[in-house]
């Protein structure tokens, strides 16, 4: 079992994010502070959205290549 932690910043405008939060776009790509890509699905993104949209810094976890968590820092 293989856990590993990503990092990243993200500021979304909400007009940006809506084709994610409709289910338009299903996956979000990002890049962590190391400069690695990741792919994860944006369902996990939909709790942290304001009327201004999505920004912060996040904590993405995976356990054997699979999402496991995703968590605002700040």
């Amino acid at each position: 079992m293989q856990n590993k932690q990503y990092f990243f910043s993200l500021d979304m405008a909400y007009p940006q994010f809506l084709p994610y939060y409709q289910g338009k776009i299903s996956a979000i790509v990002v890049t962590s502070t190391k400069g690695v890509r990741v792919q994860f699905p944006a369902t996990h993104l939909r709790k942290f959205i304001t009327p201004n949209g999505i920004k912060g810094y996040f904590r993405l976890e995976t356990k054997n290549n699979k999402f496991f968590s995703l968590t605002k820092l700040q």
